[in-house]
């Protein structure tokens, strides 16, 4: 087992890191920038170590000084959280020359899931659904060529990002040449890779993902689903589990069938497989992402397991649970620093931050008050997880954790997740990605 691990992150998931070395009984070493040296976690942590920079590239993108702390501190594992280098196969590399335990997949799954184009061929390959897509684009007549075949809408996407970010949707031939320029432009920028391709776009979609856990012995398992349709920008908001209004056998089927292609192409730790389901029920591949997700939290309040003690766990050559149940309901809200209406973040002090302590209600957050709130990272406060016997319950008990949850000295988005909670489609389970744009076009026009 490791004795020592390095969290090459910031924020809510550094500390929960920190957490699951705890309870590991493991040394855990954080590092942080002069803007995250307020967090709680520095003091949480066995080892606390500060970096140079504040941008993003001269801190916790930074492989040089990550590395080197971790060489000082005689760490023997890097856990890479999410975002930041939890996917960059070049830097899981580096971590296993250098003699450390990279706590993740192998380097080879995060450059072939990581490279979209690759990851629809892999998974197409052992029989899993995927929309009509091309190949890597590399000039206006081969995008021409594949929207002539296909037909609009289309979507240009980076081949090597994630998270919606350069995703451009184009409805005719017209918008095709100027979305690939503004889609190669910001994967360039965001992923330091240009690669775009298209896909058949698809209009109001459910997202559904299910969770996967591999050991290095070729066995894998599935811990269900999460329904994550509740999004704004491509970015999700609200997450769920059980997924509700679709047939339960036919999603167990579809996290059995997932489990089982890891468990062929050799998949060796967590991951997640997402997918899109149509209106009219057609389920397609989106993507699978190599590290923990940030709604990991749903599923362990169903499960009872620790994903971030399994990913560790399994990284040093543990077995997989014996056995996986699911009971109860979970869903969680992500808060953020921004404005509500114009979803921009917010910046500023934390003069109050009071997070609540309610039954069934589990905080996750990187913050604390007096902290500040900085333009460098990621506006993400914190993560609210409830659990109920019913789905009722389970909403009930979120909603009265964000009126609990005081915070002054930036604004943050908690009057949207409310108004979601509250809707009477989203009650009803009638979830898809337009849902926050129609509620709040619903508040535009004075429709209730």
């Amino acid at each position: 087992m490791l004795k020592k691990i390095l969290i090459a992150n910031r924020g809510a998931i550094a500390r929960r890191i920190v957490r699951a070395c705890s309870e590991l009984r493991l040394q855990s070493v954080v590092v942080y920038s002069p803007a995250d040296i307020q967090a709680p976690y520095i003091g949480e942590a066995t080892e606390a170590h500060p970096l140079t920079g504040n941008a993003s590239k001269d801190s916790y993108l930074d492989q040089d000084q990550i590395m080197s702390i971790a060489h000082k501190c005689r760490a023997d594992g890097i856990h890479p959280g999410y975002g930041f280098m939890s996917e960059n196969a070049g830097f899981a590399q580096r971590v296993i020359d250098e003699g450390l335990t990279f706590i993740g997949p192998s380097p080879k799954w995060l450059a072939q899931m990581g490279d979209k184009v690759s990851a629809r061929a892999a998974m197409s390959e052992m029989g899993m659904p995927v929309f009509p897509g091309s190949e890597l684009i590399t000039d206006i007549a081969e995008a021409e060529a594949f929207a002539q075949r296909e037909g609009f809408p289309l979507v240009v996407k980076p081949a090597g990002g994630g998270g919606g970010m350069g995703m451009q949707v184009v409805h005719e031939k017209a918008q095709l040449g100027q979305a690939l320029r503004q889609a190669k432009a910001i994967a360039s920028k965001a992923f330091a890779a240009s690669g775009v391709y298209l896909e058949r776009w698809i209009e109001a979609p459910r997202h559904i993902e299910f969770q996967i856990m591999a050991d290095q012995k070729g066995n894998a398992i599935h811990l269900f689903e999460r329904e994550c349709s509740v999004q704004r920008r491509h970015q999700k908001l609200i997450e769920e589990s059980p997924a509700p209004g679709i047939d339960s056998q036919a999603l167990l089927q579809q996290a059995q069938a997932s489990a089982a292609i890891c468990a062929k192409l050799g998949y060796d730790n967590l991951g997640t497989i997402e997918t899109l389901y149509t209106l009219s029920g057609e389920v397609g591949f989106l993507e699978m992402n190599t590290r923990i997700q940030v709604e990991h939290g749903v599923t362990e309040a169903v499960t009872g397991l620790d994903l971030v003690q399994l990913q560790i766990t399994l990284a040093a050559g543990g077995s997989l649970p014996t056995q996986v149940k699911r009971e109860g309901f979970a869903i969680e809200a992500r808060l953020y620093a921004e404005d509500p209406e114009t979803q921009f973040p917010s910046t500023g002090t934390l003069n109050v931050f009071r997070p609540p302590k309610l039954f069934a209600v589990r905080v996750e957050t990187g913050y604390q008050e007096g902290q500040v709130v900085s333009q460098y990272y990621d506006p993400m406060l914190a993560k609210i997880i409830a659990k109920g016997t019913t789905r009722e319950q389970a909403i009930g008990r979120l909603l009265i954790a964000l009126k609990a949850f005081k915070v002054q000295g930036v604004r943050t988005n908690a009057s949207l997740l409310m108004q979601v909670l509250q809707d009477p489609a989203f009650l009803r389970g009638e979830v898809d990605t337009h849902i926050i744009q129609r509620i709040q076009n619903e508040k535009k026009t004075g429709k209730n």
